[in-house]
Order: C-alpha cells, then sequence, then structure tokens
C-alpha cells in the first residue's frame, strides 16, 4: 500500500503542477482593445516610423494584386507586391490534417484572420512609412519554384524610388530549410546622402487561448535580448505595454503549439526588439535594425533572417544560438534536453516513436531499479516494525516527544530509513514532468504513429483504451501490495479507488504519455515481483 500511497503522490503532484501552469498562462485578463491603449500603442509605433497600416491583402483578392508564389521543397509562400511582405506561407513537409495532403498554413490573411510577416526600410530615407505608406515593388514574374537540383532560390522585388535610387529586395528561398533571407540591396545613384534602416515584424490577430490543463500549450510572443536569452510576452502584455529594449543581435518571434515565426537580424548589428497593438486587435512584435548612412554613389546591403517552420531544435539552434529555446520545456529544460536527445537516438534506430518511447521507459525504471529495491525493502522493513510501532504507541500514548525518541531509537536499531522510500519517488516525478513537456513540445511527435489503433501519439487515445490499460495495470499493482495492518480503513477505501482515478486523468492526455505511464507500471509490477520474491527468502514480507 505504501507504493501505491506513493503513485498516488506523484499523480497529485503532476496534476497540481499543470494547475498551476494553466492557473499561470490564464491569471491575467484577457486583451482589450481599448482605446486609450491602441492610442498608445498606435502613438509609440509611428513615433518609430514602422508602417501601421495593414496593407496585406486577403487571398479572395491576390489575383488582382500581382501576388508572387514561391514554392520550394518546405514552403509554398506568397509575397505581396506592396512592401514585399510574406502574406501566405504553408508548410509543404506538415500536413493540415493527418492522412490528408493539404499542407499546414502557417502565415495566412482571410477575412476573419491575419498572420503575416512585413519588413521594410524606415528612417528619415525610408520607402516605408505610416505617412508615405509602402513601396510597390515589381518582379520579372509572379511565379517561383525551386528546381530539382538547385539548392537556393532568389525571388528579386525592384522598386526605384522617386530620386532615382534603385532598392532591391531579394528573398533567398533554400532546399531543406524553412529559412528565408531578405536582403536589401540599395544602389544609392543620387547626389544625396542616404539615411536607412530595417524593420521586421510579425503582426497576428490576437486569438482566444487553445490551452487546456492537460495541453498547456502557448500561442503569443517572444522575443531574445543580449540580456535576456528567452523570454515570453503575450498578448495581453502586449496591450499593457509595448516593449522598446535595445540589444545587439536578438530575435522576436510568434509561438503557438510545435510551430514558430521569427525575425533573426544580424547578431553583430544594434537592434531594437519592439511590439505594439494596433486597431483591430492586430498585435506586432518584431525589430528595428542598425541605421545605414549611404554615400552618393555607393551601395548598401542590409539583411536579415525570416524563420517560419517547426520548432526544430536543430535547425533553430543553426540560426540563433538562443532561438532554440522556442522549444519551452520550463524549469526542468536542463532534464528535458538530454530526454529529447535520447528519444530521438532511440526513434534513429528503430523509426518509431512509440517503440523509442518504450526504450525510454525502460532506461529510465532500469535506472531507477536500484532505489526503486530499497524502497521496497525500506517498506518491508518498515512494514515488520508495526507491531513494536503499535507497542510504543500503546506505552507512550500521547507523549509525542518521547514516542518520537523511541521510533528514532527503534529505527537505529533495526537499520531501518523511514524516509527510505522517498528518494525514487522524489527522482520520478521530475523525470516525469520534464517527458511530459518533451512530448508536449516536440513537433516530431505531431501526428506520429505508434501502431494499431495509436495513429498519433500526441493526442489523446481516440477509443481511450490505452488509459483504461494504465488502470488496469494499477489495480494489479494494488493488488500485489499489502495491507499494513495499522492502516486506516478509509484511507485503504481511497486505495482502492485510486485506479479509477487516475483512469480519469488520463484520458485525456496524450496518448505517448499514457504509454510511458502504463509500460512503466508493467516493469514495476515485474520488479515487484522480484524483488518481492527475494525479500521473502530474507525473511521479509
Amino acid at each position: 500500500m505504501e507504493s501505491q500511497r506513493n503513485i498516488l503522490l506523484i499523480g497529485l503532484l503532476f496534476v497540481s503542477f499543470l494547475l498551476w501552469q494553466q492557473w499561470q498562462a490564464d491569471k491575467a485578463p484577457k486583451p482589450v482593445a481599448t482605446e486609450s491603449s491602441l492610442v498608445a500603442n498606435t502613438a509609440s509605433t509611428h513615433s518609430a516610423d514602422v508602417p501601421e497600416a495593414d496593407t496585406g491583402v486577403p487571398a479572395a483578392v491576390a489575383a488582382t494584386q500581382n501576388i508572387i508564389t514561391v514554392k520550394t521543397d518546405q514552403l509554398d509562400v506568397q509575397l505581396n507586391p506592396v512592401g514585399g511582405d510574406i502574406v501566405f506561407a504553408a508548410l509543404v513537409s506538415h500536413k493540415m490534417e493527418q492522412g490528408k495532403d493539404q499542407p499546414f498554413v502557417l502565415l495566412e490573411q482571410t477575412k476573419d484572420f491575419t498572420y503575416i510577416a512585413q519588413s521594410g526600410l524606415i528612417g528619415r530615407d525610408g520607402i516605408d512609412s505610416s505617412a508615405k505608406g509602402r513601396a510597390v515593388f515589381t518582379a520579372s514574374a509572379t511565379e517561383f519554384t525551386l528546381a530539382d537540383g538547385q539548392d537556393s532560390l532568389e525571388v528579386p522585388l525592384t522598386y526605384v524610388a522617386d530620386n532615382g535610387v534603385t532598392y532591391t529586395k531579394v528573398f533567398v528561398f533554400h532546399r531543406g530549410k524553412f529559412n528565408v533571407d531578405i536582403d536589401y540591396k540599395i544602389n544609392n545613384t543620387s547626389t544625396t546622402p542616404l539615411q536607412v534602416q530595417m524593420y521586421g515584424q510579425i503582426k497576428q490577430t490576437i486569438k482566444p487561448t487553445e490551452s487546456s490543463m492537460m495541453m498547456p500549450t502557448y500561442r503569443g510572443g517572444a522575443f531574445s535580448t543580449q540580456d535576456v536569452r528567452y523570454e515570453k510576452y503575450k498578448f495581453d502584455d502586449m496591450a499593457k505595454g509595448n516593449l522598446n529594449q535595445a540589444t545587439l543581435g536578438g530575435w522576436a518571434a510568434m509561438l503557438q503549439h510545435y510551430f514558430v515565426s521569427a525575425w533573426i537580424p544580424p547578431a553583430t548589428d544594434s537592434n531594437t526588439i519592439f511590439s505594439s497593438v494596433s486597431a483591430g486587435g492586430l498585435a506586432n512584435i518584431g525589430f528595428r535594425g542598425a541605421v545605414y548612412d549611404i554615400a552618393p554613389g555607393a551601395t548598401q546591403e542590409i539583411s536579415s533572417q525570416f524563420y517560419v517552420g517547426p520548432k526544430d531544435q536543430k535547425a533553430l539552434s543553426a540560426i540563433s544560438d538562443t532561438l532554440n529555446l522556442v522549444v519551452d520545456y520550463g524549469f526542468l529544460w536542463w532534464l528535458a534536453v538530454p530526454i529529447h536527445w535520447l528519444l530521438m537516438f532511440y526513434q534513429s534506430f528503430v523509426g518509431n516513436w512509440g517503440v523509442a518511447i518504450i526504450l525510454i521507459t525502460l532506461t529510465v525504471r532500469g535506472l531507477l531499479f536500484p532505489l526503486t529495491k530499497a524502497q521496497y525493502t525500506s517498506m518491508a522493513k518498515m512494514r515488520n516494525l508495526q507491531p513494536k510501532l503499535t507497542e510504543l504507541k500503546e506505552r507512550f500514548g500521547d507523549d509525542r516527544q518521547k514516542m518520537g525518541q523511541a521510533m528514532m531509537e527503534l529505527y537505529k536499531k533495526e537499520k531501518v530509513n523511514p524516509m527510505g522510500g522517498c528518494l525514487p519517488i522524489i527522482l520520478q516525478m521530475p523525470i516525469f514532468i520534464a517527458l511530459y513537456w518533451v512530448l508536449l513540445e516536440s513537433f516530431e511527435l505531431r501526428h506520429a504513429p505508434f501502431m494499431l489503433w495509436i495513429h498519433d501519439l500526441s493526442v489523446q487515445d481516440p477509443y481511450y483504451i490505452l488509459p483504461l490499460l494504465m488502470g488496469a495495470s494499477m489495480f494489479v499493482m494494488q493488488k500485489m501490495q499489502p495491507i499494513a495492518p495499522t492502516m486506516d480503513p478509509m484511507q485503504v477505501k481511497m486505495m482502492q479507488w485510486m485506479p479509477m482515478i487516475f483512469t480519469v486523468f488520463f484520458l485525456w492526455f496524450p496518448s505517448g504519455l499514457v504509454l510511458y505511464w502504463l509500460v512503466g507500471n508493467i516493469v514495476a509490477i515485474i520488479q515487484q515481483k522480484i524483488i518481492y520474491a527475494g525479500l521473502e527468502k530474507k525473511g521479509l514480507k
């Protein structure tokens, strides 16, 4: 029964942790676009000369605006020649629904929802501003495709200003990658010096959170500076106040479950990370880059990167040392990172994420076996001491001080550690939470099948078979536990209800996590039989 109480403790702590996480996400009021806040945010944005007007266009009128389409092996993108913004991005290798051919759409602009990436040149001689409007570019074609055998694809857009200066905005796409290089090439053919700076921002309609207690996912902004490696900046944070942080390098992003879009300016430039909330409930987060002075007759190139794709830690780390932190494992990241590495390692051999989870379970249980054995041994010794503890209780009655001293002397004499059963729990709890976040945050598990009816390990079992099997395994474990004679009858009854309570909890857990717990229970049953057999030979029961 002691081990059942231990399992109950783990479960209650875990559920409490999830409730705390959800409370953290929901405790602040939803952002309300009040007139005063919009005026403040708009004024701040205008003062920075970042265009406030929404110049993107819905897909329904794309044909009339000469939308430029770009297709690579990973991305299907649409560029608006007004400003050269990315107004649509679909991820070719990631499907909207499992078993369907439609790619996952990350960026889009429809009648009811906007999620686009804007960039331009602002400053004294900028070609994009709230007052002057956006530059209207021209392109040599309206369709560009990455050909077979081609490693990169350049899409140049050209704008000639009234003073004759030519601005070329080049989008460079790469095979196998989700990051896009955006390069401005400026040829100052005028007789006066120019001063410009690049900006990039992500604009998204504020949507209600889709998070739940069992799936506490995040949708909102995030940023990094030289002083802050990674910090979330929620939509309601943007509504309360604008970011305006100067930094060397840095990045600004919009996050959601499994996917991210991010502007990454040059790491050696002095940039400013900013945010705002504009009219219509649109949240903006982005950067203003370094100021460049371009002498008459000179040329200048200003560059940045934009990532739009899955939370692929390897790909993100190659772009920025801190961008991989958008895969947020919480305070147990130091434990989750090696667990994720081991999970990836196993999957590379077995080719099945479910089997990899099983191997992770066997690894964890194997490493904890010496502690588990010590736990059961300690519990067996404690059970054998129950008659003597009862005798001490009768002798000392309500004198707790003498009772405590006598108990400590008894434990010392019998070489029993009353806390011996706690260490495995202390270790199992953070491992379980870390694995939970690994399974929740790892995009690799999205739509990852296991076998039979489990077609997606990242969502709940559609037929609830795994949770029922998990509950049955807990029932078996319970029956294997001897009931201590001094245990309160009410406590015994509560323990008997525990498998059913846990089964209800696990109905909504991702099936990958339930698989981990089920396999862990099966391994624990086998370990118990082995340990109990050894204890019986030593006269312990």
